[in-house]
C-alpha cells in the first residue's frame, strides 16, 4: 500500500487529507511539526509527503532542505497559503518537487500527488535502455534516476534543478533569459526576483563546472541571462 506522509498543524485540515487519502486507498501518517516528520521519516518509508510550509518551530522549507541533504528524496509536494511566485520558487529550491497553493480543491490535490507518485514508480521501474541519459566533457546525466556523474562522485537533483538543466541542455548554445526560465520551467508568469534563478545556477554550477567561480560551461550572459555552452557533448 502507498505511504503518505502529511505534515500539517492545523488539525482540520490534517483530518480532512487524511480522510480524502484514505478513500483513495493510501496508508497515511500525521506529523504536526517539522522535528516530528523527521523523526517519522527516519523510521519509516514513505511513497510521498504532503508538506505545509507555515510550520512550528521549523518551516516546511526547512524540512524539505533537511531531506535532501540527509539523501533523502521522498516526492515532497508542498501546501502553503504563501502563494508568491518567489515563495514558490524558495520552495523549490528547498527541495520541493511540486507546490499546491492553499486553499485547493481536492481533484487538483490528488492529480498533484499522483503525478509525483507515477514519476517516482517510472524512476524505479525504467529499464537501463531506455533512459534519458546526456554526457559532456566527463559528466553524465542521468534524467530518468535524478543523478548526475561527474570525477567527484554523483550527486543526486531535485526535480527542479533537472528540469532546468533539461532546458538549458534543450538550448544548448543559444542565450536563455531569466524571463524564459521563470515561464518554461516554473510557470510562472508574473513580475518575480529573478534572484532565485541566480540561486539555482550557483547550485547547478557546483555540480558541473571544474572551477564553478569561473565557468565555461554554464555561462553567464550579460543583460540576457545564461547560456548552456560544453565544448563536449553527447548522449
Amino acid at each position: 500500500m502507498v505511504r503518505i506522509l502529511i505534515v500539517e498543524d492545523e488539525k482540520h485540515i490534517a483530518d480532512g487529507l487524511v480522510f480524502n487519502l484514505d478513500t483513495e486507498g493510501f496508508s497515511t501518517a500525521v506529523a504536526e511539526d517539522g522535528e516530528t516528520a523527521l523523526e517519522m521519516v527516519r523510521s519509516t518509508d514513505f511513497d510521498a509527503i504532503v508538506l505545509d510550509v507555515m510550520l512550528p518551530n521549523i518551516t516546511g522549507f526547512e524540512v524539505a532542505k533537511k531531506l535532501r541533504d540527509a539523501g533523502n528524496f521522498t516526492p515532497i509536494l508542498m501546501l502553503t497559503a504563501r502563494s508568491r511566485p518567489e515563495d514558490v520558487l524558495e520552495g523549490f529550491a528547498a527541495g520541493a518537487d511540486d507546490y499546491l497553493p492553499k486553499p485547493f480543491e481536492l481533484k487538483i490535490f490528488l492529480a498533484r500527488l499522483n503525478g509525483l507518485l507515477r514519476r517516482q514508480s517510472w524512476s524505479r521501474k525504467e529499464p537501463v535502455t531506455s533512459r534519458e541519459v546526456i554526457e559532456f566533457e566527463g559528466k553524465k546525466i542521468d534524467f530518468t534516476n535524478l543523478e548526475l556523474t561527474g570525477k567527484e562522485g554523483t550527486v543526486r537533483l531535485t526535480l527542479m534543478e533537472a528540469n532546468l538543466l533539461r532546458h538549458f541542455i534543450k538550448n544548448t548554445g543559444t542565450p536563455v533569459s531569466r524571463k524564459e526560465l521563470l515561464e518554461k520551467v516554473w510557470g510562472l508568469n508574473e513580475d518575480t526576483d529573478t534572484r532565485a534563478i541566480d540561486n539555482f545556477v550557483v547550485r547547478l554550477r557546483r555540480y558541473i563546472e571544474d572551477d564553478p567561480g569561473k565557468p565555461r560551461i554554464l555561462k553567464t550572459i550579460r543583460g540576457i541571462g545564461y547560456m548552456f555552452d560544453p565544448k563536449e557533448m553527447g548522449d
